[in-house]
């Protein structure tokens, strides 16, 4: 057995402290809103909203209200809202202190790739670059394997990156890895998953 994509983010949502300012990236990030409980959290989204809430029930959706990933969600009694240029000041002045992220691929040393595939359909780096740059602790959050049953956990990314050395901890479907010095260290393996299949399917240094 594995985590899947839900258990993934209510892992995630356990990194989170009171009081913290965090930004979710696309994907698998987007359902860690749904997870935060009682924890005092403000969630940040780049396209210009602060205070963002859990997503909606089917029937309650206000199409005015999207994440940066075009979702629909809901807003909060503290929900503020403000242009891009603002969201990004926020980012980029060090003022959120954590970014949930989506990825392609991760190396051992804590690079990340995730904005583009050459030779497919590129929409764009969106705020990735300035997130990793930014943010006081950026996390991980993906399957461990691609579609073709290879390793996204990595000696080197083969992909074009979004930053080199900003990864702090790594969540999958299969655990939780740490970047640390040397390689990554397993922090925890998913509920069903031992230790021999977590690195059997890890092309990184597993210490």
């Amino acid at each position: 057995m594995a985590w899947d994509r839900n258990q993934m983010a209510a892992r995630a949502a356990l990194e989170l402290e009171d009081g913290m300012y965090v930004n979710l990236g696309i994907g698998i990030p987007t359902l860690v809103a749904n997870y935060v409980g009682d924890k005092d959290i403000t969630l940040q989204s780049e396209n210009g909203m602060l205070g963002m809430g859990p997503f909606p029930f089917e029937g309650e959706e206000d199409a005015d209200l999207i994440n940066a990933g075009k979702q629909t969600i809901t807003e909060m009694d503290r929900t503020a809202y403000f242009d891009s240029a603002m969201s990004f000041g926020m980012i980029r002045g060090g003022k959120i202190a954590a970014a949930i992220l989506g990825a392609m691929e991760v190396s051992e040393n804590g690079d990340l790739a995730n904005w583009m595939i050459p030779g497919k359909l590129v929409k764009g780096m969106g705020g990735a670059m300035d997130l990793v740059a930014g943010v006081g602790r950026v996390i991980v959050v993906m399957d461990h394997a691609n579609k073709h049953g290879e390793s996204k956990v990595l000696k080197e990314c083969t992909l074009p990156l979004t930053g080199k050395g900003v990864v702090d901890r790594i969540i999958t479907n299969l655990g939780v890895l740490d970047v640390v010095e040397g390689g990554l260290r397993i922090v925890e393996c998913a509920e069903g998953v031992t230790e021999d299949e977590l690195r059997a399917a890890t092309d990184a240094t597993l210490i």
